[in-house]
């Protein structure tokens, strides 16, 4: 037994010295090159491309596995830019052998010199990157049955219990990418790749870095480790990347189980930079032209990331946007819903700066309208607001759009069942307030909204002023809203309103009409009084507008205002859906200059005015009617404008033309 188990291990030493002299012996004899055109033909008929090796070529078999490659080409079917689609200067790999015995990889060498890559796409759609090989005839290996224990083997993890990689590089790599039909063309240069004590079970160390169109790319950092069964346990991540001279970011933190994203901590830090110059360095003409040139020139954002891809959150996240700064987080889960929860916190923003410059605007508006002629409207879907569930909070210190300066907004939104509430919908505004609750039902397909508003103490003059750059009315408004509409285009909007409402100014005027001052004009050339310089403005001490609307017909009854010399009030209705107004306009004059804190009914003379036709082409005209039943007398009249003591020599077609001036000058279009 003994002399038999010494022949084995003779004969085995024997074979081994054999091997590996069979190893460090066939290198030195066999020419490697002989076997060159063979290589080449296989591979270009399994590519379909042209394929060479150079000339240099070097095999070693022992110590280490090792094979050297030189100007090795790869071609480019026919009718494309350049002859080769891959080219490499060097390849070189290195390995050692035994360890292959006990399934352990130990590579010395892994290098890749002036690697170039050509991707081009002509213009009929057809890229180089397709076609590869011939077609292939039915996989005979599936008529193979493989035992269930090999295939669940192979699922467990990598096929090697061990791997060790000294230098793996990429060295002055180079991407061209060119796009015929669209004429886009990008290019990656000077493309350095080094990964450092590669193993199963540490993190690699990475350094990358190279040019996009000439603009320096670069990332530093750790990866790892990537486990004897990737994509399983617990991989760490901290990276620094620096993009174009003008991106700084920094990502820290773990990925568990990244194949199923079973959790994640990830802080994400992204330095000041501006996205002005980003956009600049790329040679990309910026997206948005804002009002203000120096918009979007500074940002910086921050945000840890927590969670899986069922239960996700964004934790202390802040982000600053020139001189606005905001807090942020929110949560998802059930994202096929989703479940949202939002709360943001924004210091001032002043939405002026951001928005499009106004030709923009009115090229976007006339681009749109013309296409309203052609397109037929699109039915929104609903379907994803039915599923969504949402808790969001919004807060707002100081914000100011088209002008008008805003504080204090509190929002608070909620969705669930297809009711989406915004509930309270608050704010300050000109040293008042407005409180709103908004409810929107998506359970069907037209949308069902209620409004109900609660504004007071809000100061109208300064308001108008900044939103609108006019001086139209002064005063303090108070507003109540209620209202309820049913589909969401104005079509349907004007013809299902439904609801109540009323604005009022107190203590305030009309800018640019002066009723009082027409009259007094009108006694100057009587002869009476003085003619006024001052501005024109027509004081008022109570502007009232109450409505009623009930699918879509709005009645304004009771509408009034009191100013000096005059009182008014209207009634009649507006028909939305057809645009149609029938409006009666009484206004009365009275012996008295009182209109602020003057509330009395007087007596006076009445002139009413009829107001019919469409929106776009109203007809004013006087109530003939109205002026015989009001009992019209020359001495009368007189009496009425000009009290006792007036020229009774003046006749009433003078006095009825001063009349109209001054109707003309509150109600533009009277009489024309």
């Amino acid at each position: 037994m003994k002399s038999i188990l010494k022949w084995l291990l003779i004969i085995g030493g024997i074979f081994f010295v054999f091997v590996i002299a069979a190893m460090i012996i066939i290198p030195k004899f066999v020419d490697i090159k002989k076997y060159k055109p063979v290589i080449e033909e296989k591979v270009a008929e399994a590519t379909g491309r042209s394929f060479s090796l150079g000339d240099d070529i070097d095999l070693s078999i022992f110590p280490w596995v090792g094979i050297k490659l030189t100007n090795v080409k790869l071609g480019n079917p026919k009718g494309f830019g350049r002859n080769q689609m891959i080219s490499v200067e060097k390849f070189e790999v290195r390995l050692k052998v035994l360890p292959l015995l006990s399934r352990q990889i130990e590579v010395k060498t892994f290098a890749l010199t002036g690697p170039q890559i050509y991707l081009e796409k002509l213009k009929d759609g057809t890229a180089n990157w397709e076609g590869f090989g011939q077609e292939k005839g039915p996989d005979v290996t599936k008529e193979k049955s493989v035992p269930e224990s090999e295939n669940m083997a192979g699922t467990q993890g990598l096929p090697i219990t061990d791997l060790k990689v000294d230098n793996f590089s990429i060295t002055n790599g180079k991407l061209i990418y060119i796009d015929q039909a669209t004429g886009v063309k990008k290019e990656i240069s000077d493309l350095n790749l080094n990964l450092a004590d590669i193993s199963l079970d540490r993190p690699i160390n990475i350094k990358f870095n190279a040019k996009l169109d000439n603009n320096p790319i670069s990332l530093i950092g750790t990866a790892g480790p990537i486990g004897k069964e990737p994509g399983k346990g617990t991989m760490n991540l901290d990276f620094e990347l620096s993009a174009l001279e003008q991106l700084n970011v920094k990502i820290k933190g773990y990925v568990i189980d990244p194949s199923v994203l079973q959790n994640m901590d990830i802080q994400i830090d992204m330095a000041p930079f501006s996205p002005r110059k980003l956009f600049a360095a790329l040679d990309q003409d910026f997206p948005v032209k804002t009002q203000d040139p120096k918009a979007l020139d500074n940002m910086s954002f921050k945000v840890r990331i927590k969670g899986n891809l069922e239960n996700i959150s964004l934790l202390d996240g802040a982000l600053a946007l020139d001189d606005s700064k905001l807090k942020f987080s929110a949560t998802a889960k059930e994202l096929t819903k989703p479940n949202l929860k939002f709360d943001l916190q924004l210091d001032r923003i002043d939405l002026d700066r951001y928005l499009p410059e106004p030709g923009a605007k009115e090229k976007a508006i006339k681009t749109e309208g013309s296409k309203k002629k052609t397109d037929p409207e699109k039915k929104i879907d609903y379907a994803p607001l039915r599923k969504l569930v949402l808790d969001g909070k919004i807060q707002v210190g100081q914000m100011k759009v088209s002008g008008a300066g805003v504080e204090d907004i509190r929002v608070h939104i909620l969705a669930k069942n297809g009711v989406i509430t915004i509930d309270p919908m608050d704010l300050k505004l000109y040293k008042g307030s407005v409180n709103s609750k908004v409810v929107l039902n998506v359970q069907q397909n037209s949308p069902k909204t209620k409004v109900t508003l609660d504004a007071k103490g809000i100061q109208a003059g300064p308001l108008l002023k900044d939103a609108m750059n006019k001086d139209l009315i002064e005063g303090t408004l108070v507003s109540i809203l209620d209202i309820s509409i049913v589909g969401d285009t104005p079509g349907m909007i004007k013809k299902t309103l439904t609801g109540k409402g009323e604005l009022r100014f107190n203590d305030g005027a009309i800018i640019g009409i002066d009723l009082a001052g027409s009259v007094r004009n009108i006694k100057s050339k009587f002869g009476v009084g003085e003619k006024s310089a001052e501005k024109p403005r027509t004081d008022f001490a109570e502007l009232k507008i109450p409505f009623t609307a009930k699918n879509g017909l709005v009645t304004i009854d009771g509408t009034g205002l009191a100013s000096p010399l005059l009182r008014v009030l209207v009634d009649g209705k507006v028909n939305l859906p057809k645009e149609l107004l029938n409006l009666r306009v009484e206004p009365k004059f009275v012996a008295t200059l009182k209109g602020q804190g003057d509330s009395k009914q007087r007596s006076g003379l009445m002139l009413p005015v009829l107001i019919t036709g469409n929106f776009g082409s109203p007809k004013i005209r006087p109530d003939l009617k109205g002026l015989i039943g009001g009992g019209l007398d020359t001495e009368s009249l007189k009496n009425k404008i000009l009290g006792s003591g007036g020229d009774s020599k003046t006749t009433i077609e003078t006095q009825k033309e001063d009349i109209k001036k001054v109707l003309q000058g509150f109600l533009p279009g009277f009489g024309d």
